[in-house]
């Protein structure tokens, strides 16, 4: 079964889904024109399965073709995946360090 994620605006957050149960979100938030990743968590027990990184490669790509604006990375596990994922920083309100 592969895991899906879902744009959830009402709650802010995309979710991380495998089959019918959630496993993991990440949540945003916007300040002025900047959407700021805050919190990211996966299931525990799903944790070792590379499901952090597809919700963040999913949500990016949303933010990109939906063009929901620029993003600052808060969430030390967003963080680091950005900085791994170059194709990504075309999306960051400003540089990271």
């Amino acid at each position: 079964m592969d895991p899906h994620v879902l744009h959830n605006p009402d709650l802010s957050r995309y979710e991380l889904w495998l089959g019918d149960q959630k496993i993991g979100h990440a949540d945003y938030v916007f300040v002025g024109e900047e959407m700021q990743f805050p919190h990211t968590e996966v299931d525990p027990a799903h944790q070792g399965k590379n499901y952090a990184a597809i919700l963040m490669r999913e949500a990016f790509a949303d933010v990109k073709a939906n063009n929901l604006g620029k993003v600052w990375p808060i969430c030390p596990y967003v963080v680091t995946y950005m900085k791994r994922h170059p194709e990504t920083h075309d999306l960051l309100s400003r540089e990271l360090i």
